[in-house]
C-alpha cells in the first residue's frame, strides 16, 4: 500500500515537503516572507505533480534556443 502510494504521489509529496521546509525557515522571518513560502510550497507541489504525471516539461530549452537564433541570427 505504501509503495503504491509513494509511486503515485511521491513527486507531489517531495515537492510539498521541500517547500514546507523552506516555509519553516521563512515563517520565522515574518508575514511577507511567509507569503513567499506559500508560493514556494505551491511551486514545489506543481513540479511534483508534473513529475507524478510524467508529463513533458512546460519549458523546452531547445525551442527557446531556436527562438533566440531566429530572433537574433548570428553574425557572419
Amino acid at each position: 500500500m505504501r509503495k503504491e502510494w509513494w509511486q503515485t504521489y511521491g513527486g507531489r509529496l517531495s515537492g510539498a515537503l521541500a517547500g514546507g521546509a523552506l516555509f519553516i525557515v521563512y515563517e520565522i522571518s515574518g508575514f511577507w516572507d511567509m507569503l513567499f513560502c506559500a508560493l514556494l510550497v505551491g511551486t514545489g507541489f506543481w513540479i511534483g505533480k508534473w513529475w507524478d504525471e510524467k508529463r513533458e516539461p512546460p519549458f523546452s530549452w531547445e525551442r527557446f534556443v531556436d527562438w533566440l537564433e531566429n530572433r537574433w541570427p548570428r553574425s557572419r
